[in-house]
């Protein structure tokens, strides 16, 4: 490991936990998932300057999350393979990789921990967890910590999920009134 890659690991270890002490307001949530058999989509480099070469057709998974205070916020990967992430505002389409996207991370403690730290503001925001190379997957955790409330932000399928169950449930009662 290189001397900059352990200062930069150290001071978003140091930041995460420094955040746990800043206020009674903040907080320190973990998501836990896999990326196998997740969709796909050609990844970009870790400076979002463009797609990359050898990510090409990686598994991903989405974390969308609301902060509710602006500040230093922390993000910490572990995954059980050549991980890396990715944060984007507002919305992550993968078609479209580059737009909306705020930064990268790859190999903060050897390949299966990625970390940054920075600025958000209050708002909406996605994490893109997803592997360097072309058929790499598997489970991982994502530590994020900050001055305010994190809150996690369902997918829009979700809502389709419970919109339908509504539905049906409505549906139900109708047609046991009829009777």
């Amino acid at each position: 490991m290189n001397i900059s890659k352990f200062f930069r690991a150290v001071l978003v270890i140091g930041a995460l936990f420094a955040g746990m002490t800043q206020s009674a307001q903040a907080d320190i949530v973990t998501y836990t998932s896999d990326t196998t058999g997740g969709p796909t989509f050609n990844r970009p480099l870790e400076d979002l300057s463009d797609l990359s070469i050898v990510g090409t057709d990686v598994a991903y998974r989405t974390i969308g999350f609301h902060v509710n205070a602006d500040g230093e916020y922390t993000f910490l990967l572990t995954s059980a393979y050549d991980g890396i992430m990715f944060l984007y505002q507002n919305s992550f389409n993968p078609a479209d990789p580059l737009t909306n996207g705020l930064g990268g991370s790859d190999d903060l403690f050897g390949q299966t921990t990625s970390g940054f730290y920075g600025p958000l503001d209050a708002g909406n925001y996605v994490l893109v967890v997803s592997a360097y190379n072309n058929g790499d997957a598997g489970k991982f955790s994502v530590t994020i910590g900050g001055p305010g409330v994190i809150t996690a932000v369902p997918e829009p399928a979700t809502y389709m999920m419970l919109a339908m169950g509504l539905l049906a449930v409505g549906y139900a009662q109708r047609r046991k009134m009829q009777r």
